[in-house]
């Protein structure tokens, strides 16, 4: 696994509203190591047994944290993540999603001169099943396995997740949809590669920007272990038009469905047409190995 396993302790940011509390007693009850939340309305106080700070600054001050996540309101989000970076919370998850796109380069900026990782934003966030969920993730559809998932979308996430049946996952992790991302494909690559527990590594993608593209060169030069591939909106192939995720933008050649799966293809990933394939594609490359 990657990321986060059983140790990775946790901050919730915003944990008293609507979402956070929501979300911090499904991670809680998932068996994540949440330690602390913070609140800018009730500050020093408690939620759900869980002490609440009214900074990140107090809190670290408190306690041992590894990761923070993020469910601040989009106006005030830069300003939630710039006090994770400030503290050196080495991860930072962002969940929120509609933020100027200035605000995300100012932070992911910021983030990588400290060396400190951003998954996010618009991510559902980050899971290694039976071990740790930091984000919105049904768990219901991950089981623990030796597949590794890096997605732009989290419903494709989940679809693959549950049709990838004994083989289950390592760990699942969501990009974001945005132009702008802390965590590329590439760098999440280079870490399955790295990790023990990851047998093959299941890359979900979609029209619009070049990430993709770029993930096709980390696989061609670094990546030794099996990659397979869904790219979504192969019936779209209107240049200009965005769709859905932000970072959906078509531009010229670059960015369209095909061009996406021909260079995945070119550097030997296998691609898989719909996402119910998953776990046949996969069971039926190791069973001819």
């Amino acid at each position: 696994m990657i990321l986060v396993d059983d140790e990775t302790r946790v901050l919730v940011q915003n944990m008293t509203g609507r979402q956070g509390s929501f979300h911090t007693r499904v991670m809680k009850s998932y068996g994540t190591k949440i330690v602390a939340g913070t609140s800018k309305s009730q500050g020093s106080s408690e939620f759900d047994g869980f002490p609440v700070y009214i900074s990140v600054q107090d809190a670290v001050k408190e306690h041992e944290i590894d990761a923070s996540i993020i469910f601040v309101p989009a106006r005030f989000c830069k300003s939630a993540v710039m006090e994770a970076i400030q503290a050196r919370i080495p991860l930072i998850v962002i969940i929120t999603e509609g933020l100027p796109v200035y605000d995300e380069m100012e932070f992911v900026h910021a983030a990588g001169k400290k060396g400190l990782r951003i998954i996010g934003p618009n991510t559902p966030g980050i899971i290694s099943p039976g071990h740790s969920k930091l984000g919105i993730m049904p768990e219901k559809y991950f089981t623990e396995g030796n597949i590794g998932i890096c997605s732009r979308s989290g419903t494709l996430t989940y679809e693959v997740a549950l049709n990838l049946g004994d083989h289950g996952i390592s760990t699942a992790v969501g990009i974001g949809g945005d132009p702008i991302t802390g965590m590329t494909y590439s760098e999440i690559l280079r870490l399955f590669e790295q990790d023990d527990k990851t047998k093959a590594i299941f890359l979900i993608g979609e029209i619009g920007g070049r990430q993709e593209e770029m993930a096709a060169t980390c696989i061609k030069e670094e990546i030794t272990k099996p990659v397979f591939a869904f790219i979504a909106g192969s019936s779209i192939n209107i240049s200009g038009k965005r769709f859905g995720h932000a970072g959906a933008l078509i531009s010229g050649d670059f960015g369209t469905a095909t061009s996406k799966k021909k260079a995945l293809q070119q550097a030997s990933a296998i691609i898989v047409e719909q996402p119910f394939l998953a776990g046949e594609t996969i069971t039926s490359y190791f069973g001819g190995q």
